[in-house]
């Protein structure tokens, strides 16, 4: 498997720069783009991050990843919401200039922190996307299922799959059946079972979490291929 391109994202008003990884398709290409940002506390470099961008790249989707400024500096608390939707943005510019599937057909998202910043700036700006792919959506802090985070979902009205662990602390599977059944379009919820934050098993097993996560990546790459042949 090839070595993914890295490029440099100058952000706005000489706000700094970051890296993005270009993972590019091969196989059956399916003619999209996904960029995935990470979530807040490890970077595009992370295991879960690399694994996930070369095995959807393997199923036929060109992935971009990159990290918010904050990381990119050395720096382990996370930048404001407006730093990092500037960063989001500029990512989600430069790929659309530099990828060509991502001028055809654009998807964005990520885990944690990455998807929730991707659904903010979708609700908040016009931007060239067909849908998003949400990978463990931090719904609410653990132990804090008064603090929502999915008041702007409604304003998104893209398609999303949204993919969550039966596990996870930053919000169960069933909390987000009430605010879902009022999106248009319906957004589609996958539950990983016995999956945390980041769909890991309660117990060790390398096959079987192997098999989660490749269940997982085959479940994102048909989700977007079934959008854009619609």
């Amino acid at each position: 498997m090839k070595n993914p391109n890295e490029f440099r994202i100058d952000l706005p008003g000489g706000g700094g720069a970051t890296t993005a990884l270009h993972y590019a398709a091969g196989g059956d290409r399916i003619g999209a783009t996904l960029i995935l940002g990470h979530g807040a506390g490890a970077g595009q470099r992370s295991a879960f991050m690399v694994d996930f961008a070369r095995a959807l790249s393997a199923l036929g989707l060109d992935v971009v990843t990159f990290n918010f400024l904050y990381i990119e500096v050395g720096r382990r608390i996370p930048d404001r919401g407006p730093a990092l939707h500037a960063c989001y943005r500029a990512v989600i510019d430069v790929a659309c200039d530099r990828v060509e599937s991502a001028r055809r057909a654009l998807f964005i998202g990520g885990k944690s922190m990455g998807g929730r910043i991707a659904t903010e700036l979708a609700a908040t700006a016009p931007l060239p996307i067909r849908g998003l792919v949400l990978l463990g959506y931090p719904l609410h802090p653990p132990g804090r299922p008064d603090k929502r985070r999915d008041g702007h979902l409604s304003s998104i009205r893209r398609p999303m799959l949204i993919i969550q662990g039966s596990r996870d602390t930053f919000g169960l599977p069933a909390e987000f059946e009430p605010e879902l059944s009022s999106l248009t379009p319906a957004p589609t919820l996958e539950v990983v079972e016995g999956g945390d934050h980041s769909f890991k098993l309660p117990r060790r097993n390398p096959a079987a979490q192997a098999a989660i996560y490749g269940d997982v990546q085959a479940t994102i790459a048909g989700w977007i291929r079934s959008r854009i042949q619609l």
